[in-house]
């Protein structure tokens, strides 16, 4: 029975230690010294996954900081905005400190998200910056009549079809979409100014929509430090006040089975827009 006992003990004692620990992390995950490493890979559509993966580490006492990996173009203007207040809230209810690495392109809506850390890392050659937005559809009215077709519609208003890609745009909708853009781009530039503590119209002089190398951008202050991936886990680690070198769990990787590919369930492990917006016409903080 002592023996039974004691292999009882060892099957709970390992079982307690899975539950604690990061599934796709060794070790038993006792360690008061974490660092999450997250990930925001590709253009932007959908924030769900990714703040669920945040708020998860906000729960976990074991895990002190944060590091994001961005490497992304942007993408959907509320996506965008969505991981950004994210970010922020994380930030502010957990106390746990944010640090952002920026690998290739963290440019558009990945820098917009990138505005809500603590601190920011930028590889000398990283691709950031393109403050700005962008609405681009096809006018596809030509190959109507090529074809001998024709778009019927009848409409409350005369901006309910603002935008058809049957027709050339109106100079009232010209002035309509313009005003839109105008809103949408000051939001941007209101978001990376209070982040990045400058007014404005120093953000303004910077966001005509042009991208920046990490170096540039260091020195016109959209980024904090030149450093590597590691610089920021390591950076992390020593905002948190761990002592040593941290463990860094990251989300398992879930495993997708033939069938699920075969029916699509599986559409977010490919590299496919996740938009399932009905609408032609997309507004996106995206470098193109």
């Amino acid at each position: 029975m002592g023996g039974g006992a004691f292999l009882f003990f060892i099957v709970c004692l390992l079982a307690l230690a899975a539950y604690f620990s990061d599934e796709s992390s060794p070790g038993l995950g006792f360690s008061g010294g974490q660092v999450a490493a997250l990930e925001l890979e590709g253009v932007i559509s959908d924030s769900k996954e990714f703040v669920d993966q945040l708020r998860d580490y906000g729960n976990r006492t074991s895990v002190r900081s944060v590091v994001l990996r961005i490497n992304s173009p942007g993408g959907g203007v509320a996506a965008s905005q969505e991981i950004y207040e994210a970010l922020k809230r994380f930030r502010a209810q957990s106390k746990k400190k944010v640090v952002v690495s920026m690998a290739s392109v963290a440019a558009s809506g990945g820098y917009y998200v990138a505005c809500a850390a603590d601190k920011i890392f930028a590889n000398p050659g990283t691709i950031t910056g393109s403050i700005g937005v962008i609405a681009e559809w096809y006018n596809y009215g030509d190959l109507l009549r090529w074809a001998k077709l024709q778009s019927v519609v009848i409409k409350s208003g005369a901006l309910k079809d603002a935008g058809s890609g049957t027709r050339p745009l109106t100079e009232e909708e010209k002035v309509y979409f313009q005003n839109l853009i105008s809103n949408m781009y000051g939001q941007f530039v209101s978001a990376v100014a209070s982040s990045r503590k400058m007014n404005e119209d120093q953000v303004k002089n910077l966001a005509d929509g042009r991208v920046y190398t990490g170096q540039e951008a260091k020195s016109d202050g959209l980024v904090d430090a030149i450093g590597t991936y590691q610089d920021a886990i390591a950076e992390a680690a020593r905002m948190a006040g761990i002592q040593g070198s941290p463990k860094v769990v990251s989300p398992a990787k879930r495993n997708f089975s033939i069938l699920e590919l075969l029916l699509g369930d599986s559409s977010s492990a490919l590299s496919l827009s996740q938009d399932r917006s009905e609408s032609h016409i997309r507004f996106e903080y995206l470098w193109k």
